[in-house]
């Protein structure tokens, strides 16, 4: 229930979560929103390679990030590095560049859904690797691509639809 009073809906989160996967993400906004989201869902943020912004203790609160500490968050290397820590997580790809749609892509629990730079992507042998893999999120106009975030959200929420995780949205 919240403060208010009035019910909010919820649903039980999976037993694997699926893992957001941010390759150097540059913009400190788009990843506390990722954060948020990350938090709302009960799945893992995985920041990979070199941010273009802190995350110290500091940083977060000044951006009033209050939700920060709900967030299971952890920070790797590299990509092989995140392959190494998570060897059974299937990769899922979404670049604005890919040729099938999120709505085709079969999303399992645990799998791996991983986003570029909000500036470039991801490096073209990272998708010339997942070629099979690759999905993006189409656009009805002549905008290059949508809001690093709002992609995230986009892709999360089908991924979550697909594997039945919101059909036991219940108010609480």
């Amino acid at each position: 229930m919240a403060k208010d009073g009035r019910p909010r809906l919820r649903a039980e989160p999976l037993d694997q979560p699926f893992r957001i996967v941010l390759v150097e993400p540059e913009i400190p906004q788009n990843t506390g929103n990722i954060g948020r989201l990350s938090a709302a869902t009960q799945c893992p943020l995985h920041l990979v390679g070199e941010l273009g912004f802190r995350i110290d203790e500091r940083a977060v609160r000044r951006a009033g990030l209050d939700y920060w500490h709900l967030v299971t968050l952890t920070q790797h290397v590299d990509l092989g590095a995140f392959r190494s820590a998570h060897p059974d997580a299937r990769l899922r790809v979404f670049s604005a560049v890919a040729s099938r749609s999120y709505l085709d892509a079969d999303f399992r629990p645990g799998d791996a859904l991983v986003f570029g730079r909000e500036s470039v992507g991801l490096p073209d042998e990272l998708l010339e690797a997942h070629a099979d893999s690759v999905f993006g999120v189409p656009t009805l106009g002549a905008v290059r691509s949508l809001n690093l975030a709002n992609t995230v959200s986009i892709v999360l929420y089908e991924a979550l639809r697909q594997v039945g995780a919101l059909a036991s949205a219940r108010p609480a």
